[in-house]
Formats: structure tokens, C-alpha cells, sequence
């Protein structure tokens, strides 16, 4: 093999691994990535709404029937974004009653929250089992609302850190980071840290909302209130240009966050285990770490109490860059996911994934 050849080699798994992140791995988005810039122009300026994700709650009939009105239809997003502008004290005496509404109504989300929750916490009773998924819903409510506070107002929030000292070694170095969390507790508060703010520039990616009246809700807010050291970056299905995006952060020095537990529909996946059972890991955030050799750093953000938050860093995970490739890749899924079941298993009620990960 020449080395011209050669190049072109490492060329083409780079464009492959950032296509990887950006499309969540379906087949044959990295071929797209390659074909030129007017095939992948026209993928992302036809957007279409996002697929439901595979740990995402389950839409059926009920999205179609009710619209806007379900619970992942953009009035739930105004009226939850004009309920956390109101006084403190409305504020407490409102969300146990919306709590109770979607713990009666939501069948489906009930089942799953108890499910998964089995495997952190063993198996219980009835009673018990409804105070897990009961507690469950009440902190995601206030997550969720103190998620709004954020945006939409300016009260204070407390946030402490522990090993903040792995977040400045990171930065010391001068080179990129893949910042990797979950869907644990409320990740969006890391960036109230004033060590985030002044470092270097942040790409946060995020999922888009499954209804795209809520996405473009999300979308105004987040343009209004992000601050100049903050990109934010939506998912959009087949924009591979995206991924390499994010490699070029990554070289700069900068710094991608995103979720690493959970894979995209058709997403490719690295096998790893979660609480003793078999569970996927995404493989782009590990994709994107190998082949621009910087090293995955898990952090997990959550609530202790009113506008409350801890935020927790995880050990630097290195993904190794050699011939076996699978090996490596799958060396890094199991320790990202010993971090995961080590960051639910301190806060399991603060584990949001709303569908059945074991059957």
C-alpha cells in the first residue's frame, strides 16, 4: 500500500467516525458523508422529525390522538416553562399535583420506571415498587422545572463539584474533550459552573425534541439564554456534517458534550453491561474520542435539594487507538458504563429513561 493511499485510509475513518456521532451510526450515512457536500446539504435541509428514540418513551395512538396535548407535545413545554416562572411557593403546592396526574395516567412509563429500577434496587413489593416510580416522577418534575428556572429566570442555584480537579488537569493539558454523561439528574446544570464558563469553548449536543413544535419551543430559549463560551448542537437525523464539526472542536482544543447511554434508533452500538445484564452502549462518542485521540471524561449532574445540584466527575477514559478496534472500543463502552451504573446507583430515582431497557 502506498502512502498516499495510506492517508486517505485514516482520512476516510475519521470522515466515518464523526458521521458516526452525528447520524448515531445508521448504515450507510458515512458512505453519504464521503460523496460530497451537496448530498449532505440536502439531507440537512430537509428536516424531518427525529425518530423515537430506543430508550425514549413509547408513542402510540395516544401521540396521535391528542397532539400538542400529549405529554411530548409542545403544551406541556409552554405550560411547565410559565408554571416555573411563578412564586416559589405556587411552585411546591403545584408540582404534587401534577405529579400525581402523570403517575395515574401513564401507564406504560410507570412499568418501565419500575422495571429498570428493579435491576438497581432489586425486586420489591407492590408498595414499594409505587414509591420508587412515585419518587421517580417527583424528581424529574423538579429537574425539569428547575430546568426552566434556569432558562427563563434569575433566581440562584447552588451548584458544588467534587473532583474538579480531573475538569482543570483536562484543560491544563490544551487539548480537546469528550465530555460524557448520561440521562441522570439534570446535566444542563453544569454549565451555571463559572471553571465551564471561562475555560474554553463548549459544543453541547443534544437530542431533538420528538415533537418539532417543542424542538423549535427548546431551540428560542436555549438561543436566549446561551452564553458566548456555549455552542449548541441538535442531533438531526442524517447530518453527518455535524460529526465533523465536532472532530474539528476536538482538535482546537475544545470541548463536546453529550450523552453517551443512549444509542439512537439504528445507531451503532458497542456491547457492555449495565447492572449485570446486557446493555448497548452508543458507539459514536467512543468513535469520536478513538480517532481524535482524546480522552472521554464522564460527568453526572444531581439534584440535592431546591436549585441544588452536585456536580460529579467520573475517571478520564482513554480510548486506545491500535489494530483491533472492536477490543478497544469495547474497553471504553465497559468503563463509561461501570461510570453510568456507579453515577444511578447514588441517585436511582434520578435515572430518566422512560422504556423497558430489559424484557
Amino acid at each position: 500500500m502506498s502512502a498516499g493511499s495510506g492517508l486517505s485510509g485514516v482520512r476516510e475513518e475519521r470522515v466515518e467516525a464523526a458521521a458516526t456521532v452525528a447520524s448515531g451510526g445508521e448504515p450507510g450515512v458515512a458512505g453519504a458523508a464521503r460523496r460530497g457536500s451537496a448530498a449532505a446539504g440536502g439531507a440537512a435541509g430537509s428536516r424531518r422529525p427525529p425518530q423515537d428514540a430506543p430508550h425514549a418513551p413509547a408513542r402510540g395512538w395516544s401521540a396521535r390522538l391528542l397532539g400538542r396535548f400529549h405529554v411530548t407535545g409542545v403544551f406541556w413545554y409552554r405550560f411547565h416553562a410559565f408554571g416555573a416562572t411563578l412564586p416559589g411557593w405556587m411552585i411546591r403546592c403545584i408540582i404534587p399535583l401534577f405529579v400525581g396526574l402523570f403517575f395515574l395516567t401513564l401507564r406504560r412509563i410507570r412499568r418501565a420506571i419500575a422495571v429498570n429500577l428493579e435491576a438497581v434496587l432489586g425486586p420489591c413489593g407492590w408498595w414499594r415498587r409505587q414509591l420508587r416510580i412515585w419518587r421517580t416522577f417527583d424528581d424529574f418534575a423538579w429537574s425539569l422545572t428547575e430546568r426552566y428556572e434556569r432558562l427563563l429566570t434569575d433566581r440562584p442555584f447552588d451548584v458544588t463539584v467534587e473532583r474538579l480537579e480531573l475538569w482543570r488537569r483536562s484543560a491544563a493539558s490544551g487539548r480537546g474533550v469528550v465530555l460524557v454523561t448520561g440521562h441522570i439528574g439534570n446535566w444542563e446544570m453544569a454549565s451555571t459552573l463559572p471553571e465551564a464558563k471561562r475555560e474554553r469553548r463548549i459544543h453541547v449536543v443534544r437530542e431533538e425534541e420528538m415533537d418539532p413544535q417543542a424542538q423549535a419551543f427548546i431551540e428560542q430559549h436555549l438561543r436566549r439564554r446561551t452564553g458566548d463560551g456555549y455552542t449548541t448542537h441538535f442531533a438531526a437525523e442524517m447530518d453527518p456534517r455535524l460529526g465533523l464539526r465536532l472532530r474539528e472542536a476536538l482538535e482546537r482544543g475544545e470541548v463536546v458534550a453529550l450523552q453517551g447511554d443512549r444509542p439512537r434508533r439504528g445507531g451503532r452500538t458497542v456491547p457492555a453491561a449495565l447492572f449485570g445484564r446486557p446493555y448497548d452502549m452508543p458507539a459514536g462518542p467512543l468513535a469520536l474520542a478513538r480517532q481524535t485521540g482524546v480522552p472521554l471524561l464522564p460527568a453526572f449532574v444531581f439534584r440535592t435539594g431546591r436549585r441544588r445540584y452536585l456536580v460529579r466527575f467520573g475517571d478520564l477514559v482513554a480510548v486506545e487507538c491500535g489494530e483491533d478496534r472492536e477490543a478497544e472500543l469495547g474497553e471504553a463502552a465497559r468503563r463509561v458504563a461501570a461510570e453510568v451504573e456507579a453515577a444511578v446507583r447514588f441517585r436511582p430515582h434520578q435515572w430518566f429513561v422512560f422504556r423497558e431497557l430489559w424484557k
